[in-house]
C-alpha cells in the first residue's frame, strides 16, 4: 500500500512538472507570437510614415521633371499597393515595390540637378532618409523577433508544446530585393 502511494505520488508530481512545463512553454510562445505582431505594427508605422512622405516628394519632382511620368506613376502605384496591403506578407511585398520605385525616382533626381537644389526637395529627402533608416532598424528587430519565435518552436522542449497547441512557423521575413544584390556600376 505504501509503495503504491509513493508510486502514485511520483506519477502525480511528474505529471505536474510536465504539465507545468508545457503550460509555461505555451505561454512563452503566445508572448513571442504577440511580440511578432507588435513588432510588425511598429514596422508598419514607419513604413506608413514613409508612404505619407511620398506624395509630397512626387509633387516636387513632378513640378521639376514632368516628362518623367512613368517613374512618377510607378511610385504612385507602389504607394497605392502599400495602402491596400492587408497581411504582413502583402505589406512586405508592397514595401519592396516602394523601395524599387523610390530607387528609380532618385535616379531621375540625379539627372536633374535643379531638383536637388530645391529646398523643399532637400527637406523631403532628409525626412525620407530618416524614414528609411527607421524602417531598416524596425525590419531588423522584426526579423529577429520572428527568428526567435521560429527557433523556439523548433527546439525541444518547446517544440512539444508548439505541436500540441498548434503554433506554426512564421515565414514573413523582410529580405533584400534581387536588385539590391547587384553591384552598382559607376561611370565617369
Amino acid at each position: 500500500m505504501k509503495a503504491a502511494l509513493v508510486v502514485l505520488g511520483v506519477i502525480v508530481v511528474g505529471a505536474l512538472v510536465v504539465g507545468g512545463t508545457l503550460v509555461g512553454d505555451r505561454n512563452d510562445l503566445v508572448a513571442e507570437r504577440e511580440a511578432i505582431k507588435s513588432q510588425f505594427a511598429q514596422v508598419d508605422t514607419v513604413m506608413q510614415r514613409r508612404a505619407d512622405l511620398i506624395p509630397n516628394l512626387v509633387e516636387t519632382v513632378k513640378g521639376m521633371a514632368g516628362h518623367e511620368q512613368s517613374v512618377i506613376d510607378s511610385v504612385t502605384k507602389a504607394r497605392a499597393q502599400m495602402a491596400g496591403a492587408q497581411t504582413p506578407a502583402e505589406k512586405i511585398a508592397a514595401n519592396g515595390q516602394i523601395d524599387s520605385a523610390l530607387s528609380r525616382l532618385l535616379v531621375v533626381v540625379e539627372n536633374y540637378p535643379n531638383i536637388k537644389a530645391n529646398e523643399s526637395f532637400q527637406n523631403l529627402q532628409t525626412e525620407l532618409e530618416g524614414a528609411e533608416n527607421r524602417i531598416a532598424i524596425e525590419r531588423r528587430k522584426y526579423n529577429e523577433t520572428v527568428q526567435k519565435y521560429n527557433t523556439d518552436i523548433a527546439l525541444f522542449p518547446k517544440n512539444v508544446a508548439a505541436s500540441l497547441f498548434g503554433f506554426q512557423r512564421e515565414d514573413a521575413y523582410f529580405k533584400a530585393e534581387a536588385e539590391a544584390k547587384e553591384v552598382p556600376k559607376v561611370k565617369f
